[in-house]
């Protein structure tokens, strides 16, 4: 097909724009940053979301010649910081510290989110996770989670776990639980985490999903039992000598509450790449991995696509579990 001599100008001129569009697409890559840039928060201060945001922002300010500022916007389960992360420009100026509600399981615990998790986000790259040790009282007749489920089994419904709240991390891996185990525990939400803690150790619960590090005293201690870890694959580096809940009795379990780091959607795919390279570098650094094993995290270092692939897996494992668990928060 010929063009006239008008389409080819309008061609020509299409073809410009594009190259000066590419060129400056590349200038902002390799500029950035040339100022402070927003990392949003989705917990209050002094939490592990937030010291490990502020240890990542540390990070890669030290990287970018230019702070990485934390803006904490707690409430409504992480939907309030990511509804205003969605909302940002996509210049990279904002990023957001996604995890497995905002991203996975809010779609199906909320009637409205405020954002869509996959169509108004841009993935950049997975950074850690906290698992979860799986706790009982020492009255709980049972040394591994193969003799728990057999109890559970023999004694449907007697068990009663705490959880921090309905919905929430401990819930959700209690649940996940009973499904592949095919046994009947009763849930008994609390709130927050330290009602949950006091009623196990004084025996008033049988047991409780606990994060590995504020599990660990209590374990020392002898006030409860650890019978397995949550991760998949590998023990938790904070608790060597406890197994993983798939090796001690239950094949497949895994579960954790994972962390990272995505931008608004449509960000140059350049500058992607440069802030993925970058953060990297920082989780796979020694004394990085040091001060996440410290607090009980697990790094988990990716690209911007191994990211997004573990979204959409983490998003139908638990829309399922949910459904089937008949879950809502609203």
């Amino acid at each position: 097909m010929m063009l006239t001599r008008r389409g080819s100008a309008m061609a020509a001129t299409a073809a410009a724009t594009l190259l000066r569009r590419g060129g400056a697409a590349r200038a902002q890559t390799s500029d950035f940053p040339t100022k402070p840039v927003r990392f949003i928060v989705p917990y209050p201060p002094g939490g592990i979301t937030d010291l490990l945001a502020r240890k990542l922002g540390e990070k890669l300010g030290e990287r970018w010649g230019q702070p990485v500022v934390a803006d904490n916007r707690p409430g409504a389960g992480g939907n309030i910081a990511a509804q205003a992360a969605a909302r940002s420009a996509p210049d990279g100026y904002t990023i957001f510290m996604g995890f497995l509600g905002t991203h996975a399981a809010n779609a199906s615990l909320y009637r409205d989110l405020g954002y869509d998790p996959v169509r108004d986000f841009t993935p950049i790259g997975l950074v850690a996770a906290s698992p979860m040790v799986l706790t009982v009282h020492p009255s709980v007749p049972a040394r591994t989670v193969a003799e728990l489920i057999a109890y559970a089994r023999a004694n449907p419904g007697r068990l009663t776990f705490g959880s921090s709240g309905n919905g929430g991390a401990s819930h959700l891996a209690l649940e996940l639980f009973k499904s592949l185990a095919g046994v009947d525990i009763t849930h008994v939400p609390y709130r927050g985490t330290a009602p949950v803690t006091t009623d196990l150790i004084a025996g008033r619960i049988s047991g409780y999903f606990d994060t590995v590090i504020t599990a660990a005293p209590s374990v020392a201690a002898g006030n409860v039992r650890a019978l397995g870890v949550s991760l998949e694959g590998r023990r938790s580096s904070r608790m060597p000598d406890v197994p993983t809940i798939a090796e001690a009795g239950l094949p497949g379990y895994a579960f954790s509450t994972w962390l990272g780091v995505l931008g608004p959607a449509g960000m140059p795919p350049a500058l992607v790449a440069r802030m993925n390279r970058d953060l990297v570098e920082v989780v796979q650094a020694p004394d990085f991995v040091a001060w996440c094993a410290e607090r009980g995290l697990e790094t988990m270092p990716g690209t911007p696509e191994e990211f997004a692939r573990f979204m959409a897996a983490e998003t139908a494992k638990f829309s399922r579990l949910i459904r089937e668990a008949g879950i809502r928060l609203d």
